[in-house]
C-alpha cells in the first residue's frame, strides 16, 4: 500500500487561487453542437452547468503528468495515489452567467481525507469554487476528486429491478463525444479517448464516460422535461459509464424536487443527483 504522509497534505487546505475567463460564444456554440441544442448567444444566459467548459487548466505541455492531467504538486497537492476522478458534487446557482461576459473564479481547498476502500488507499479532496461577475456571486460549487490505488474495474453488474422514471431518455456514447467534451474542457485524462491506455495501464474494459459530462447530460435531460431552471445541484459517482454500452438519463418527481441518474447497460446505476428549483 502506498505511503501517505496525509498530515503533510493537509497544510494544503485553506490554499486558494483566482482566475478570470470569458464566456465565449463560440465556445458555448461549439457545446451546444456536441448537445444537439441551440447555441445561446452574446447576451443570454449561459445554460446551468455549462460554465465546465470555461476556466479550464493550461498547464504547459511540459508539466503534463503521464495520465494527461497536470502534474501533481503546486496549488493541488501531491497526493502521491496514481488514480485520479471526479467524484461528486454540489452546487448552488444564484444567478446566471451571461454568454460575451467577463466572470471571475477563486477556488479554495476545503479538506483532504485518508480512507481505506475495497482497493486500498484513498484520498478525497474537496475543491470549492465561488464563481462571479460584475454583478456579484453567481454560481457557488463544492467539487470532490478521489485518488486511489491502482486498480482493475470490472463491468457492473446489471440492477435487480428497473425503478420508477418519468422520463428515461436513451443515449448511446461513442468515443467521439468523448473526445469531444475532453476538448471542449481542455481535460488531456487519458482514459476518456486512449483506450490502450485505458484499459492497460488503469484498468478499465473500455474507455470511461467523463463524470462532469454524465452530470451535464442529467442537467439537460431535467430542463428539457420540466422547462424549469435550478436552483441546487448535487451528484455523485456511483459506477463508471463506458462507451461500448447504451446509457439511459432518468429522472423523477419527488416531495424535495426532482432525482436524476444515469443508468448503464442492465439498468445499473452510473450516476446519481438531485436538483431542486
Amino acid at each position: 500500500m502506498t505511503a501517505i504522509d496525509i498530515e503533510r497534505l493537509q497544510t494544503w487546505i485553506g490554499r486558494t487561487e483566482e482566475s478570470r475567463d470569458i464566456v465565449a460564444p463560440g465556445h458555448a456554440a461549439r457545446l451546444a453542437a456536441l448537445l444537439d441544442r441551440g447555441a445561446p448567444q452574446p447576451g443570454e444566459a449561459l445554460p446551468p452547468l455549462w460554465h465546465w467548459a470555461y476556466f479550464t487548466p493550461t498547464a504547459p505541455q511540459s508539466q503534463i503528468g503521464p495520465d494527461g492531467h497536470p502534474k501533481r504538486g503546486g496549488f493541488m497537492p501531491p497526493v502521491p495515489l496514481p488514480r485520479r476522478m471526479w467524484a461528486g458534487g454540489r452546487l448552488t446557482f444564484h444567478a446566471p452567467l451571461h454568454v460575451g461576459e467577463e466572470a471571475h473564479r477563486e477556488t479554495e481547498i476545503l479538506s483532504l481525507t485518508e480512507k481505506t476502500g475495497r482497493q486500498g488507499a484513498l484520498v478525497f479532496l474537496t475543491l470549492k469554487h465561488s464563481l462571479s461577475n460584475a454583478a456579484g456571486l453567481v454560481i457557488e460549487e463544492e467539487q470532490d476528486i478521489v485518488y486511489r490505488e491502482p486498480s482493475t474495474t470490472s463491468r457492473p453488474a446489471a440492477a435487480a429491478d428497473e425503478p420508477a422514471a418519468d422520463w428515461r431518455d436513451p443515449l448511446d456514447p461513442d468515443p467521439v463525444l468523448l473526445f469531444r467534451y475532453s476538448a471542449l474542457t481542455f481535460n488531456g485524462h487519458r482514459i476518456h479517448y486512449d483506450l490502450p491506455y485505458a484499459t492497460a495501464e488503469e484498468g478499465y474494459p473500455s474507455l470511461v464516460v467523463q463524470g462532469p459530462l454524465t452530470a451535464t447530460l442529467l442537467m439537460e435531460g431535467f430542463v428539457r422535461h420540466t422547462g424549469i431552471l435550478p436552483r441546487t445541484y448535487s451528484f455523485r459517482g456511483q459506477a463508471p459509464l463506458f462507451v461500448d454500452g447504451p446509457m439511459r438519463i432518468c429522472g423523477r418527481k419527488t416531495a424535495e424536487g426532482h432525482d436524476l441518474w444515469a443508468e448503464g447497460p442492465g439498468g445499473y446505476t452510473g450516476m446519481s443527483a438531485r436538483v431542486t428549483a
